[in-house]
């Protein structure tokens, strides 16, 4: 599609469009990313009192900045921060255009609440940490509880940015 074909019409978005694009990522890029996400089991600190020492939560920051870098969304600068004793920060901003004045804040955040694992149905093959894609649904520990959120947030910012 050339990206005049893409452009959005009187400033409305193509809703079609953007799913269509959206639904390539999800296939080309964000699934694999997503899966090794799961597997990093980067608890939150209340429940890993060495969560510093262990280096997960620090894998999961490096893995989804490796993946934004990847990404070359126009305009995106991408910070990491780590302060002495606080978890690891990821800072993305894209400058908006002359349009309009609103900031927009999408939030996530990279910790997973404990893996429960009694919780998981060891008979059919789940656990917490093993990604598993079943009927187009993917299970794992913090694949929906903002696991995804660096995923959606620039997704959204790439399909905007294509339509214009």
């Amino acid at each position: 599609m050339s990206s005049e074909e893409s452009k959005t019409v009187d400033g409305e978005l193509k809703a079609d469009e953007a799913l269509a694009f959206i639904r390539q990522e999800w296939e080309s890029t964000v699934l694999k990313t997503l899966e090794d996400y799961i597997r990093i089991p980067n608890a939150s600190p209340l429940f890993d009192p060495k969560w510093d020492e262990n280096g997960h939560l620090q894998r999961a920051a490096d893995l989804l900045a490796d993946w934004v870098e990847k990404q070359k969304v126009p305009g995106l600068t991408l910070t990491k921060h780590k302060d002495e004793g606080r978890t690891p920060l990821l800072f993305m901003e894209v400058e908006g255009d002359r349009r309009s004045t609103e900031t927009v804040l999408m939030y996530g955040h990279l910790d997973k609440q404990p893996p429960l694992t009694e919780a998981w149905d060891k008979d059919s093959g789940l656990h917490p940490y093993t990604p598993v894609l079943r009927d187009g649904r993917l299970y794992g520990r913090g694949g929906a509880d903002d696991g995804y959120s660096v995923f959606a947030a620039v997704g959204a910012l790439q399909a905007l940015k294509r339509q214009g």
